[in-house]
């Protein structure tokens, strides 16, 4: 068996800036001080004439987007999640979101695997934040493939969005070859029919593994990713929920205003089912290496075995 490949959706997301440029000559890039960890930094090496460091002024960098967002360009506003969604919140919700301007937020580093950083960086509510606010795109991708594949959907998307890029390296899961994004579409990695996991980001292969084990257990779980939290793809939820019953979510993210919130939404509405709810559990995270905390936080395979289970017996 080959070797899994491994790659951080942040380096992904630099990466297809650069390489969507130059058919995409509108676009322009900022960064508020961090283009190293952001990985824009590859962006500004191939075009330094369309990248704008802003400094550490996040909100600034926000008002300047909608500036040039209003005058015909794309912009690409990029810095920490914690910054992005946190720090500038009021000018992404006045200056992006009312008006609906044509910015794309990518946020990095965001969840408990941004490690070492510790809480203060930890953003584990900004994907209950950007979904508050009207008209607004929130795009989790799981993988490098699927990273690549929102920057495109994103760039060919008139409105604003928020992009949630992780820091930790995380395996590719999707065939670049035959992979297709779809924007509000979820993708169904794995049929089953005990019981659905619904998983986003960097939990999309923490679900395909755990359904495998299931699976040798005699339990038949089906596996969806969805990529776009906002609009949800609510038919498939809602099919989901006809079929196989229970839901359990997973997300790197508060289960508090994220996704687990976002599908018990949507079957409340169409096919009242329990919706059991893997993610952060109202705290904040610590410092520490991202693959222990994220054991630590029950934010593994093993984790949602053992809640799968739990949750049939009762």
């Amino acid at each position: 068996m080959a070797d899994v490949i491994k790659k951080a959706t942040r380096e992904s997301y630099g990466e297809a800036l650069r390489d969507l440029a130059e058919e995409y000559k509108n676009l322009v890039v900022l960064d508020a001080d961090l283009a190293a960890a952001t990985k824009t930094g590859i962006f500004k090496k191939a075009y330094p004439d369309r990248f704008f460091d802003c400094g550490i002024a996040e909100a600034n960098m926000m008002g300047v987007a909608a500036g040039l967002a209003s005058c015909g360009k794309i912009p690409f506003a990029s810095t920490f999640a914690m910054f992005a969604a946190g720090r500038a919140y009021e000018i992404v919700r006045n200056s992006i979101g009312y008006p609906h301007l044509n910015v794309k937020i990518g946020a990095t580093h965001a969840g408990i695997s941004v490690g070492e950083d510790g809480a203060t960086h930890q953003c584990n509510e900004d994907i209950a934040l950007m979904r508050t606010i009207p008209g607004m795109t929130v795009i989790n991708p799981c993988d490098d493939v699927e990273a690549r594949a929102a920057v495109k959907a994103a760039l060919d998307y008139a409105g604003p969005v928020y992009m949630r890029f992780g820091r930790l390296a995380a395996p590719i899961i999707n065939d670049a070859e035959t992979y297709k994004f779809e924007l509000g579409k979820g993708v169904v990695m794995k049929d089953g029919s005990d019981i659905t996991i619904v998983a986003t980001g960097l939990m999309v292969n923490e679900a395909v593994e755990a359904a495998k084990t299931l699976e040798n257990d005699g339990i038949s779980a089906r596996v969806v990713n969805i990529h776009t939290i906002k609009p949800l793809d609510k038919e498939l939820i809602c099919q989901c929920a006809k079929e196989t019953g229970i839901i359990v979510t997973v997300e790197e993210h508060s289960v508090i205003g994220g996704l687990g919130s976002a599908v018990a939404d949507a079957v409340t509405e169409c096919c009242p089912v329990p919706v059991i709810k893997i993610g952060v559990n109202d705290e904040f995270g610590y410092s520490g290496p991202a693959v222990d905390l994220l054991k630590k936080f029950g934010l593994s395979a093993e984790n949602i075995v053992n809640t799968v289970k739990k949750t049939l017996d009762k």
